[in-house]
Formats: structure tokens, sequence, C-alpha cells
């Protein structure tokens, strides 16, 4: 209990730490550029006080929770040999942590708002709710084929740089054909993908697999997988906004 308590404060300290800079930079134009008070103190320092602890929580989460387990499920993957297994459960991490982003659900909620407003759908919820659900849906599914070429790739031992590269080359060849309403909205699916549920449990798997195959190596081969999560949406998404 004691060493649970030693870590939480240390976590906090680091919060603190790494939110001040925002602090202090919201002070300097808050009093040296605009010159005026700053309105509800109180309801900021609690504001404040409220996201060090949800930090807090989330990195010690992080470090005892979803690290921790999705390193070792790609431990017994990887001893177990089972190639077919690993794929399906990369494709189902991939998928179920998109589904479940907050942050995604939160643009495609707002593009549906938008499009609705656009007449490029109809302005009933029942139109919202499908135009959401299809963009959620066609970004979890690239989300979960990324993760499964990461781990392609990881197994293989192929150089990221080529994968990537050509990613991005189609992304150009797309954006000059695609539907300029759904250009901005793809683009910004990628960024979306990728936070809070996302990021620890793929990385986790990126570094656990690398680290249980003999000849990887986890600084090299373990990280990627984000820069897959992240491109694959914006082509996913172009297409989807190409044929409806």
């Amino acid at each position: 209990m004691l060493d649970t308590l030693k870590k939480l404060l240390n976590a906090m300290i680091g919060s603190l730490r790494d939110l001040l800079p925002i602090v202090l930079v919201i002070l300097f134009f808050q009093f040296a550029v605009l010159q005026q008070p700053l309105p509800n103190v109180g309801q900021l320092v609690v504001g404040i006080l409220f996201v060090v602890l949800g930090l807090t929580f989330f990195i010690h989460g992080l470090e005892q929770g979803l690290f921790p387990i999705g390193e070792s499920m790609a431990h017994e993957f990887a001893r177990k040999g089972s190639v077919v297994w690993l794929l399906i459960f990369a494709f189902a991490l991939g998928f179920g942590t998109t589904v479940a982003e907050p942050a995604l659900i939160a643009v495609v909620a707002e593009a549906a708002n938008v499009a609705a407003a656009g007449l490029m759908i109809e302005n009933t919820e029942l139109a919202k709710n499908n135009y959401a659900n299809g963009l959620r849906f066609t970004v979890a599914l690239s989300v979960g084929l990324a993760i499964v070429i990461g781990v392609v790739r990881i197994l293989k031992g192929w150089p990221i740089q080529w994968i990537i590269i050509g990613g991005y080359v189609l992304v150009v060849i797309m954006t000059m054909f695609a539907p300029r309403e759904i250009i901005g909205i793809a683009y910004d699916s990628g960024g979306v993908t990728t936070s809070t549920i996302t990021v620890p449990l793929v990385t986790a798997l990126g570094v656990g697999l690398a680290s249980s195959i003999k000849g990887r190596n986890p600084m090299i081969d373990g990280f990627g997988l984000i820069a897959f999560a992240s491109l694959t949406p914006i082509i996913f998404v172009m297409a989807y906004g190409m044929l409806i």
C-alpha cells in the first residue's frame, strides 16, 4: 500500500510538472497581453486540480494495467507461435479500442451535424446517426487493418519507412479525387484515433511482440504501430467519402 501511494505521489508531481508550462502560458497572456484578471478563479483552480488528478490516475493506470497486460499477451502469442490468432487479436484490438475512442465519437458526431447543416445528408437523428456510425466503423476497420499490417511488419522485419512513404503517396493521390467535404474529416480522423485508449494498448502490443521475437529490436521494430493507425483512417475515410 505504501509503495502504491509513493508511486501515485510521484505520478502527481510529474503531472504538475507537465501541466505547469500550460498554466504559465495562460497566465502570461492573460495578464501581460490581455491585461485582464482571471475570470472564475475558483472554478479554474478546481478544474486544474481535476486535470492533475485525472492525469495522475491515467498514467498510474497505464503503468499498472494496460502496458503490462498488452505486453504479456504479446509475449504469450509469440510463445504459442500462432500467427493466425495473433493477427485476429491485433485486428480485434485495433478495431475495439478505436470504436471506444471518445475523441473519435466526438468528431464523427460533429461531422454528422455539419453534414446535416450543409444539406449533405437529411437533417434527422437517424440520418446523422447513420452517417456518424458509418464514419466511426470505417475508421475502426482501418485501424484494425493497420495494426495487422504493423504486426506482420514486426514478424517479417520489414523497414517501416517504405510502407509509410507508400501510404502517404496513396493519400496524396486520393486527395486529388476525394470530395472536398470529406478531406478535412479524413485527415482529422488520423489524429483522433491515436488517443487515450488506443495508444497505450497498441504500443504495449508492438513492444511486447518485438521483445518476444528473436532477432527483433524493440526500439527499432516495436514502435511504429501508431503511425499505421494514423495513416490508414485517412485512406479509408476518403474512400468512404467517394463511395457515399
